[in-house]
């Protein structure tokens, strides 16, 4: 089985001085690698195909028969390293809670393993018969929450 920490080390140097980042590198038991990549305006398919073969170049065939899929990491799906976070500051996403209630709204920070999701909800105001619409900040930590994505608005 070919190493995975031989293989990141192969994306990482291909990496230096670029401005894309490392999402996520899976094996499988019968060696098929996926690399997974992005950038904050989005992957080239130039750009996989260089690191494809950068790879390739660096890999022996013959100490192991391998399968390689470089391409970024797809857009709507959980986000899987903090830059991508970073990414979308600002615009909006659906995070999913440990308790499984969904919140929508505005990624507003992002801050170490923290970030804030500005929601607009409606919050019973003192002195108000029928609850208003606010936005409302909630903290979540990376790390607890099931998953976080960007909406996709057509």
């Amino acid at each position: 089985m070919i190493d995975k920490t031989l293989v990141k080390g192969i994306v990482e140097e291909w990496l230096k001085d670029k401005e894309y980042f490392l999402v996520d590198i899976e094996i499988t038991a019968d060696d098929r690698i996926v690399v997974e990549i992005d950038h904050v305006d989005g992957v080239w398919i130039e750009d996989c195909v260089e690191l494809s073969r950068y790879i390739e170049e660096r890999l022996s065939r013959d100490e192991a028969d391998y399968e390689l899929e470089v391409g970024s990491a797809g857009l709507g799906q959980p986000f899987k390293v903090p830059q991508q976070y970073i990414n979308f500051i600002g615009k909006e996403v659906e995070v999913l809670d440990e308790g499984g209630k969904k919140y929508k709204g505005v990624l507003k920070t992002v801050e170490n393993n923290h970030f804030i999701v500005t929601v607009t909800e409606k919050v019973k105001v003192e002195g108000k018969k029928r609850p208003v619409l606010q936005e409302v900040d909630h903290t979540f930590e990376m790390d607890k929450v099931k998953y976080t994505k960007y909406l996709i608005k057509f």
